[in-house]
């Protein structure tokens, strides 16, 4: 058609644009496409016009849904504004998306920066609200920020509050529930546990093992042997037990085992009236006796499970010979790997190092367990 033109303008360029200089690139390339209409005819507008239409209704047909860029929809959506709502069906999307992109950028354009609220706390700070949360149990928000104050730390209870919910620690009424393990550590020195463990033959007859342990030192008090734990051989040896502590002078205060049917009501009466509280751990709960689950273990694996029994005699002076190692030279990692009960203080390092014929060995249960000490 006489008379047409067409400018073409290429920006140079790499990689991706800003919104900003594409937004300026479109609007350019439009408004020369307006100076190259107003120059052409009436009716070559109107062809071009129909063509477009019927070229956008085949589009339609064979595209899903388009893609468009915030340039695309902020160009639209200003052409919109102009182009009379009758007409509105030119555009490739509905009115309610039109008009969802123009309130999206008038309410961008109007939207101020958030202010910076209070700068975070360092991790020195956070590490120390949430320590003394733990070793505190019935410390408040408003304690904690008392204590941090009293540091130089100057901080409110709504974001101590924010820390110890970030971390999953609860609130003071919450924490300062006395749990298990709290009381055995509050109670650890007065308090012991007991539990049986069996030991067979070489006969397959069944002996049973009595073992009393305290808490606190991990020192096994007493240990006792029988093929038929009735109720007259518990009470005695309760009363063994009291006397071997009475000579000592360790009298506890508490005394946990579980619900084996060989710990009697009278075995439990006898020890209550000496003033030693029985607890008794929750059915099916190995955890709650602990201390006295992981000794059987440490026995077992040590010694019982090694050696063949033949009977309760052997087994017994097995036992002596393993309690006393136990007590008096086995490190314990609870104890900061000493004994519970050790017979003679750390020797001296000196003349120790690199002479290893000043260490000797001794020989337990037919070399079964070795002990090692400082040669004189």
């Amino acid at each position: 058609m006489g008379g047409e033109f067409v400018v073409s303008v290429v920006f140079p360029c790499s990689g991706r644009l800003p919104l900003s200089v594409s937004l300026l690139y479109v609007v350019a390339c439009r408004l020369f496409e307006l100076v190259v209409l107003l120059a052409r005819r009436e009716r070559s507008k109107e062809l071009e016009i129909l063509v477009l239409r019927h070229e956008l209704t085949i589009l339609r047909r064979q595209a899903t849904s388009p893609r468009f860029t915030p340039g695309d929809g902020l160009l639209l959506a200003a052409l919109s504004r102009v182009l009379p709502r009758r007409c509105w069906h030119a555009f490739i999307v509905g009115p309610e998306t039109l008009l969802r992109w123009h309130r999206r950028f008038v309410a961008a354009h109007w939207t101020y920066p958030r202010r910076p609220g209070r700068p975070p706390i360092d991790d020195a700070t956070r590490e120390l609200i949430l320590r003394l949360a733990r070793e505190n149990t019935n410390w408040g928000y408003v304690r904690i920020v008392g204590e941090l104050r009293k540091l130089g730390i100057d901080v409110s209870a709504t974001l101590v509050r924010n820390v110890l919910k970030a971390a999953g620690v609860p609130p003071a009424p919450e924490r300062d529930r006395l749990d298990w393990r709290s009381f055995l550590r509050a109670h650890a020195a007065t308090t012991l546990a007991c539990d049986f463990l069996t030991v067979d033959t070489v006969l397959l007859r069944r002996l049973y093992v009595l073992v009393f342990i305290r808490i606190g030192s991990r020192r096994i008090e007493y240990v006792a042997c029988t093929t038929n734990p009735d109720g007259a051989w518990m009470l005695q040896q309760a009363r063994n037990l009291l006397m071997s502590l009475d000579e000592r002078d360790r009298r506890p205060r508490f005394l946990i085992h579980d619900r084996d049917t060989k710990f009697s009501r009278a075995f439990d009466a006898l020890l209550d009236s000496e003033g030693i509280r029985v607890i008794r751990t929750p059915v099916q709960a190995p955890n709650a006796n602990a201390h006295m689950e992981r000794w059987v273990g440490s026995a077992r694996r040590e010694c019982l499970d090694r050696l063949l029994i033949f009977n309760r005699r052997q087994l017994e002076r097995v036992l002596r010979v393993y309690v006393r190692h136990y007590n008096e030279q086995r490190p314990h990692r609870a104890l900061d790997l000493r004994a519970p009960d050790p017979s003679h203080g750390p020797p001296t390092r000196s003349g120790l190092v690199g002479s290893a014929a000043s260490v000797r060995r001794r020989d337990l249960l037919g070399g079964l367990i070795h002990e090692y000490e400082a040669a004189a």
